[in-house]
């Protein structure tokens, strides 16, 4: 795992292969914070079947990529089913829900602005 800070100027950072990077945890949802970068916040999560984030919204706008099994994303008046490599995109304060409808891992990316200079 490699984290780039504020002061960090030009940096790379670098995850290889993001599901292995979290467990499967019976009868829960298990998450884990990859990476805090310039831009972005990334966060892994691991669901057991049937496990859910209930409606919710976010501060900023997130993208939602699965990983590893299907998830039914609720958004917007619609559902949608993602597999493995698939993605759906939030904007700021839109209310969606997530459901395992198998074991399965996404990662959440939380988009954000740098500091205005």
């Amino acid at each position: 795992m490699s984290e780039s800070t504020p002061s960090q100027t030009a940096a790379l950072g670098y995850i290889d292969n993001l599901a292995q990077h979290i467990e499967y945890s019976p009868n829960s949802t298990a998450s884990a914070k990859l990476m805090r970068s310039e831009g972005v916040n990334v966060v892994l999560f691991a669901f057991d079947e049937g496990e859910e984030l209930s409606e919710h919204t976010a501060a900023m706008p997130v993208i939602v990529q699965a990983l590893e099994g299907e998830l039914e994303i609720t958004a917007d008046n619609q559902t949608v089913t993602l597999h493995p490599g698939g993605m759906v995109h939030f904007t700021t304060r839109l209310p969606h829900a997530v459901k395992a409808l198998t074991k399965a891992k996404m990662v959440l990316y939380m988009l954000n602005r740098p500091p205005a200079e």
